[in-house]
């Protein structure tokens, strides 16, 4: 045994230690699994131009509908109108992502694990 006497049977601990760390992390992820599957089921909605474009959109940041106002029509402005599709559009995008992130903090502590969603 030498110089490791101090350390008789740690072997035994740490691979129990390993294990449950293991099985914790094999519960994390179905957890977020999980999750990922219901933030993907739920929506969000974002507007622009004080309600002349509405869009919905899915966790999976699928545009699920998108609204225009009859008055947000000009033929004369197009630009106006698809500034405000972006606009919407983008927030929409941003709510999906923010819903995912929230989901996912619930499962991780918060914990920011990269490439995650």
């Amino acid at each position: 045994m030498g110089k490791y006497k101090g350390f008789a049977g740690a072997g035994m601990n740490t691979n129990k230690n390993v294990s449950n760390v293991v099985k914790q992390a094999q519960k994390m992820q179905e957890e977020m699994e999980r999750v990922q599957a219901e933030m993907e089921d739920k929506t969000v909605e974002a507007t622009s131009g004080g309600g002349a474009v509405t869009v919905t959109a899915n966790g999976k940041k699928e545009i699920l509908s998108l609204k225009i106002s009859p008055d947000a029509v000009d033929p004369e402005d197009v630009e106006t109108l698809e500034d405000l599709i972006m606009v919407a559009v983008n927030d929409a995008i941003t709510q999906a992502d923010d819903m995912m992130a929230e989901g996912m903090s619930a499962v991780t502590g918060g914990i920011n694990i990269p490439g995650l969603f």
